[in-house]
């Protein structure tokens, strides 16, 4: 396996001490991992297939088949004779604490039927992070139109949230996970009209790449200005020629003038 040596700031070695720690990995461990995030691409397709929905345990514990089965016959006692929702009726309850009772582990699968694949973490803070991003774009915009000195149509149009592509498996998964954060009304109401925009969150084509690009050059901005000290809430809003920044970041590298 090769070596490769970087040297960073004693701050930003500490910071990524820390991260690693919280994350319960090697400091090693937790840099290669972010260097293979941006390395390895994110839509892998065989892992796309696999995180449609969770597989079947090939095995259960005891104590877990016992636990699931009694489950399976108090429901099958308290559904209505005319049950007909997820739940099924009586006979099918029956069924799977049968299924367990007996151990046919072929037909386990029963049992994670509709469960998809976890969220992880990661993915989970992510989505948060992209929130806050275009909440504080959002505010940014805001402020300059307030102060008279508006940015063009173009430019905040191209840094309004797009929502996630339905028919990938993490971002829908995300996609779902924003739908979530959005639940009660008080919560994200500057972005809800641009998740409205966006066809309810479908942004009908990948953007989870674009969102990190945008991201990193966020965070960029927003460390040069910690190492001036505290942050009140005003230092949390952008220029207009940072969020053209971040506005460029949005293009792919291999896609960028070299002027």
């Amino acid at each position: 396996m090769a070596v490769l040596n970087i040297r960073v700031d004693d701050r930003v070695r500490d910071q990524l001490k820390e991260m690693a720690d919280d994350e319960g990995v090697t400091l090693s461990e937790f840099v290669r991992d972010l260097l293979m995030e941006a390395v390895v691409p994110v839509y892998d397709e065989e892992q796309v297939r696999r995180r449609s929905e969770e597989p079947a345990p090939e095995s259960m514990r005891l104590v877990d088949r016992q636990v699931l089965s009694l489950l399976h016959r108090i429901l099958a006692r308290v559904l209505p004779e005319d049950a007909n929702d997820v739940d099924g009726d009586r006979e099918y309850q029956l069924m799977r604490a049968q299924i367990l009772e007996d151990g046919f582990t072929g037909e386990y699968s029963y049992e994670v039927a509709g469960f998809r694949t976890e969220l992880s973490r990661r993915d989970c803070k992510r989505v948060i992070d992209i929130l806050q991003m275009f909440r504080m774009l959002t505010y940014s915009i805001d402020h300059l139109a307030k102060e008279g000195t508006p940015v063009d149509e173009e430019l905040a149009r191209a840094l309004e949230f797009r929502g996630f592509d339905f028919n990938d498996s993490l971002e829908g998964h995300m996609a779902d996970y924003v739908e979530f954060q959005m639940r009660e009304p008080e919560r994200w109401t500057e972005l809800r009209d641009q998740v409205a925009r966006a066809d309810g969150g479908n942004s009908h084509w990948p953007m989870l790449d674009t969102y990190l690009r945008m991201l990193a050059e966020y965070r960029r901005i927003m460390d040069g200005r910690e190492r001036r000290g505290g942050l009140d809430r005003h230092d949390y809003l952008l220029s207009a020629e940072e969020l053209q920044q971040i506005r460029d970041a949005r293009v792919h590298p291999s896609r960028r003038s070299e002027d």
